[in-house]
Formats: C-alpha cells, sequence, structure tokens
C-alpha cells in the first residue's frame, strides 16, 4: 500500500437489514452499505432484502455517490451451486459494488461475471501473505480477522500490494469464536451459525453440573442469574478515530444487521461526525464527549476495544451481562414532512405522549427538542398518547423535520 493510498480518507461502511435501515445508514453520512438478499447470507434472520430492493438500495446510493455491498458470505454444498450461480447472476443485474464472500468456490464465479470481490472476516485474514494470496485470486479487498491490534494491522498495510483494500470491524458485536466462525450453534440448536442461522449460545447463561448430582446446579461465578462465561463485551473504537484513520485501513466497518433503524442511525451519526472532526483539524482534534456518550444509548452490552491493543483476555468479556446506563427511549421515525394542516406523520417504535419532551436525531439539524403539544391518529382524531406499536401517527412540532429522521425521549 502506497502513502497516497495510505492518506486517504478511510469509508465508513454501515449495515442494513432492511430498506428502512439502508436508507438511515445513507442519511447519517456512510459512505458504504452493506446487506444481503434473501439468500445465501449470514443473517438468516435478518429481514433482508428482495432483488427488487437491492435495486432500489443501489439506485438510491449511486445517486448520492455511495456504494452498496452484498454478502454472500456463508458455506456451501456441492448441491447448492446452481442456484447460487443463479442468484450470483441477478446481483449482477442489480449493480451492486460489490460482493462479500467467505466460500473460495464462489470466486470463480464472481470473477467470470466481472463483480468485485471482497474477503469476509470469517476467511481470517491476519498476515500481508495470506492478503496477498486472496488478492491474487481476484479479490479487492479483504476484512481482517477480529483478533488483530494496531501495530498488525499497520505493519499488513504497508506490506501489500497497492490494489488491496483492507477493512476492519470497529463498532458492534463481537463473537467468542475466532474469527466469527463458530460451531456451537449447530452442536446444541442444529441451526449453523457458519450459514446465517446462528441462535447466540455464547449469550446464554450456563451453570455446571457434576455428573454425579445432576440436580445440584454449580454457578461459575457469585451471581444468581448464572454466569455468562462466553459473552464478549461490543467492540467500540471512537476513542480511537486518529488512529483508525491512519492505521491503513480503507474501510471502518459497523456491525449490526440484526439491529434497529435507531442502532443504525445513531451510530453512523456518530462515528461520521468523529471521522469528519478529525479532518476538518486533524492537528486539533478531540472526540466530542457526547458523541461517545450518545453510543452507549444504543448498545445492549458492555463495550470494549476488541483486539486492537492486543488480546484482552478476561477484560474482553462481560460475564455479568451489565449494560450502560441510557438517558433515552426509542419513540419514532419521521415517515412523512408536514402536511398542509403542520402535522408530521410519525411512526410510533415506543410509547410517547403529550407534554413530554421529545428530542431529534437528525443529518438535518444538531441538539433540538420541543414539548409535543398536539397529537392525532391517521385518520386526524386526536389522542394523548401513542401506545400501540408501529401505529402511523400525526404531530405537530416546530422544526421542519424530515423522514427518516429519530425521535426519541428522556428515560
Amino acid at each position: 500500500m502506497n502513502s497516497k493510498q495510505m492518506s486517504l480518507k478511510p469509508e465508513l461502511l454501515a449495515p442494513a437489514g432492511n430498506l428502512e435501515c439502508f436508507k438511515a445508514a445513507i442519511d447519517f453520512g456512510a459512505d458504504a452499505v452493506y446487506l444481503a438478499g434473501k439468500k445465501f447470507g449470514l443473517r438468516a434472520f435478518a429481514e433482508n432484502f428482495t432483488i427488487d430492493e437491492i435495486k432500489e438500495a443501489v439506485a438510491i446510493a449511486h445517486e448520492k455517490g455511495r456504494r452498496v455491498y452484498i454478502t454472500v458470505n456463508g458455506l456451501y454444498r456441492d448441491e447448492e451451486y446452481d442456484e447460487l450461480e443463479s442468484y450470483l447472476k441477478e446481483i449482477k443485474e442489480t449493480k451492486a459494488d460489490a460482493v462479500i464472500v467467505t466460500d473460495p468456490g464462489v470466486i470463480p464465479i464472481l470473477k467470470k461475471l466481472g463483480i468485485e470481490i471482497h474477503l469476509s472476516t470469517q476467511g481470517s485474514t491476519m498476515n500481508a501473505r495470506s492478503a496477498a494470496f486472496w488478492h491474487e485470486n481476484g479479490v479487492k479487498r479483504v476484512i481482517l480477522a477480529r483478533e488483530l491490534s494496531f501495530e498488525e494491522i499497520k505493519k499488513m498495510a504497508a506490506n501489500i500490494p497497492e490494489t488491496l483494500e483492507l477493512e476492519a470491524f470497529i463498532h458492534g458485536a463481537m463473537c467468542i469464536a475466532y474469527s466469527g466462525r463458530c460451531l456451537l450453534s449447530s452442536v446444541f440448536t442444529g441451526r449453523s451459525g457458519n450459514r446465517g442461522e446462528c441462535a447466540q449460545p455464547c449469550r446464554w447463561e450456563y451453570q455446571i453440573k457434576e455428573a454425579g448430582y445432576p440436580d445440584d446446579a454449580l454457578t461459575m461465578m457469585e451471581d444468581e442469574r448464572g454466569t455468562y462465561v462466553m459473552n464478549s463485551k461490543d467492540l467500540m473504537m471512537i476513542d480511537y478515530i486518529p488512529e483508525l484513520c491512519e492505521s491503513g485501513l480503507r474501510s471502518l466497518k459497523i456491525e449490526g444487521r440484526m439491529k434497529s433503524v435507531y442502532y443504525v442511525a445513531s451510530v453512523v451519526d456518530a462515528y461520521r461526525k468523529a471521522i469528519d472532526r478529525y479532518y476538518a483539524d486533524k492537528e486539533n482534534y478531540a472526540l466530542d464527549p457526547e458523541i461517545k456518550t450518545g453510543l452507549y444509548d444504543s448498545s445492549t452490552r458492555m463495550f470494549g476495544t476488541g483486539f486492537y491493543f492486543g488480546n484482552p483476555r478476561s477484560a474482553g468479556q462481560d460475564i455479568h451481562m451489565q449494560m450502560h446506563a441510557r438517558r433515552y427511549f426509542f419513540c419514532g421515525v419521521v415517515k412523512k414532512e408536514a402536511d398542509e394542516e403542520g402535522y408530521i406523520t410519525v411512526e410510533q417504535r415506543g410509547k410517547f405522549s403529550i407534554g413530554e419532551e421529545i428530542l431529534v436525531l437528525s443529518p438535518n439539524m444538531e441538539n433540538r427538542s420541543f414539548i409535543l403539544e398536539a397529537m392525532t391518529d391517521e385518520e386526524g382524531n386526536p389522542q394523548a398518547s401513542a401506545p400501540h406499536p408501529k401505529q402511523i401517527i400525526r404531530i405537530k412540532a416546530p422544526y421542519a423535520l424530515k423522514p427518516g429522521d429519530i425521535l426519541r425521549k428522556y428515560l
């Protein structure tokens, strides 16, 4: 990798499990979005995208100068390849920018179709020689194993071909298994994590039972709920934006294709602001504490820095299943701008009521809030609160809210 490539501003890559999350990722500043079709991806329980939805997503992205990558990163059997090849031909027609793969058998098909190839983190690439091998066989970008440190990433970046790109995860869930290649789910439930059906047994509560005393459960730690010995902390690298941007990584990836639109919007928004602030003034860069605090509101587990500073060992695990304190409650998504009566259409995602303070998370404005004074149902009938999940309601707001803006309130 030459000095010119090293100096380029890295891509911010966001996840999307459905079209709503995709639009949020684009609106809040992602340079690229990765998603899966209804087949062959590793998040079988995400809503995922039909071929027509992929076409729509790609058109939206390209109109705004962004990119879309399709995950086809499972491990496949011989009898699946005829259908897989037909599916990849459909992906080619969508004009998606690249396909993410794990199975080497998929690579020749993509080369024949002329589709850019990215190698999944499940490829466990940990050194420059392996990266060069994949590049020689048609891979444009390698998504690195999650077990690498900053020092190892920099060394790799300095010793790979100029035309090869490196990508790494910077935020989101971590897997107890090496590079995410886990057999636990398959053994315990028959649902293979390597084929997109992970039941997440690493997040379960466990106890020890001695064979001779099957009725006597022994807790592994002093916790009345049991212990979560395999529960990894989530990754958060927002404190290390300069190090990430100068590491030689070409793409900074957020995990979360199973996550909500609120997660996608808030996490993309935070990293977009931090990265842009760094490039605006590198010498005087300092992270806005509010940006980091905001990430806690979308979290479900404690955070750590993964392997970026070496093996975290026990510090990388959250054996007590703790959570950071949250400030906000996600209550709605704007669907339509104000009508002729001044009412904005919102889809409810959590109960909120007249008289409450509503806070706005938007790519178009910062730090705005208002007291909700007027609300009706979809037919225009006044109502005092919005208690029903995904109810379409109309509210009055003092700002020109746009579709995709997020509404929340204090807990």
